[in-house]
């Protein structure tokens, strides 16, 4: 009777993608990426940065970080492609088909809590620009835009990635989300200029902040993406676009929001970074784009957590969980503390460095990654105690070598433990 079941419902996580079905090359891929890239959290982000760095240490740690964290993307998006699968294949090829599921659930975690934040996100910014043009008041505003936005992505979640990808974001949203950023650099480098332009870039630093801490927290953000990244890219025709347009598009996608943030906070401080852009001449329409663009991110979170839950059950489809994923997500963007959720949610990210650490280890430079999916065993113990000890490196690193960061060294460490050991 399960036999009957499981071969009528086929795991699509775990069953590579057959050539004659994969669409994306390069321009799609970076588009994607590019899109996904961009968003109001990471220009957030970037404003942190300041006033702890000076100007150009900044920007030195926006530029080398995020080509590090996206080339990390792209690596991870060339062995999903080349091997057909999903991020939940990879994670059963290295760990064992039994221990994998763990760090599938927590995955599917991590991606309802940032797929419920993206929608707080977009919530906060569509009230705040209803208040700057007079259309919203306070009251039930908040519940109308979480449930609005919700159900966009819902609707979105119904039909087909691939189109959506290359219809919509690579034809519709990318131009619009590029005017969008030219539009709000140009007002915020006039300002900028008229502020001196000399002066704020041989600003220095107030200290608390190092340029290596700061290169941890600029690959924070690509690295959030590492468990989502297989998911796309295995809908590619080649490992090399896949690499090259994820690389590319997220990089530039990334240096440019981050060093964005920067600017926004040397010219015009505020603690609310969509209060200081709506304050741009043209911010109005420039924010409601990125906003629109910021979709995106919510449905990454739901498509991936959608092709995870289908890689433990598959009986039901990508689709339908994709459905589950969407209701979830915006339930708990209603009802969940956004602010006391998101040091949960960074703790879940941490696990995911050192994992990805130990897969590139295993499949970066051509291992057979169907004999490894093909293997017996339910637990692949080498690759999980690098894991288990790589977890334990990331979260020591602070308190002995603070000035180090914790993504870089734990993530070189468990991708040479893991490389030294991938025939074990």
């Amino acid at each position: 009777m399960n036999t009957a079941a499981e071969s009528s419902s086929p795991n699509e996580a775990l069953s590579p993608i057959a050539a004659g079905q994969r669409a994306f090359g390069l321009r799609d891929h970076a588009s994607l990426w590019f899109s996904l890239g961009v968003g109001l959290l990471v220009m957030q982000v970037g404003a942190y940065l300041m006033p702890a760095l000076g100007t150009r240490e900044a920007l030195v740690a926006i530029v080398f970080g995020s080509l590090i964290g996206a080339g990390l993307l792209g690596w991870v998006a060339r062995i999903g492609c080349d091997s057909g699968l999903a991020s939940a294949g990879l994670m059963h090829a290295v760990y064992g088909r039994r221990f994998a599921g763990l760090p599938i659930v927590l995955n599917i975690v991590q991606l309802l809590g940032w797929g419920a934040f993206e929608l707080v996100v977009m919530r906060d910014a569509t009230v705040a620009i209803g208040r700057q043009s007079g259309a919203m008041a306070a009251g039930y505003w908040p519940l109308v835009a979480t449930l609005g936005w919700g159900a966009i992505v819902l609707l979105l979640i119904s039909g087909s990635m691939v189109r959506l990808v290359r219809r919509l974001i690579a034809r519709i949203a990318l131009p619009l989300v590029v005017l969008s950023l030219l539009w709000l650099s140009w007002q915020f480098l006039a300002l900028a200029q008229a502020q001196g332009l000399a002066h704020l870039w041989s600003r220095s630093g107030e200290g608390g902040m190092g340029v290596l801490p700061a290169l941890d927290l600029v690959i924070a953000m690509p690295i959030s993406w590492l468990p989502l990244v297989a998911d796309y890219a295995r809908h590619g025709r080649d490992g090399r676009s896949a690499l090259r347009g994820t690389w590319l598009g997220y990089a530039a996608a990334n240096i440019w929001c981050y060093a964005l943030g920067v600017l926004v906070a040397l010219t015009l401080p505020s603690e609310d970074l969509v209060t200081a852009l709506l304050l741009a001449q043209g911010g109005l329409i420039a924010l409601s784009l990125i906003l629109i663009d910021e979709i995106d991110n919510a449905y990454g979170d739901a498509y991936s957590g959608s092709v995870s839950a289908h890689s433990l059950l598959p009986r039901w489809s990508i689709r339908r969980w994709g459905v589950v994923m969407a209701l979830a997500c915006t339930a708990f963007a209603l009802v969940l503390p956004m602010h006391g959720l998101e040091p949960f949610l960074l703790l879940l990210s941490s696990v995911f460095v050192p994992l990805f650490g130990v897969i590139l280890g295993r499949l970066a430079f051509g291992a057979p990654t169907q004999r490894l999916l093909a293997d017996a065993r339910p637990v692949h113990w080498s690759a999980t105690l690098i894991w288990l000890a790589g977890i334990a490196c990331y979260h020591l690193l602070p308190h002995v070598a603070p000035i180090l960061g914790s993504a870089l060294p734990t993530l070189a460490l468990c991708f040479t433990l893991a490389w030294l050991t991938r025939d074990s």
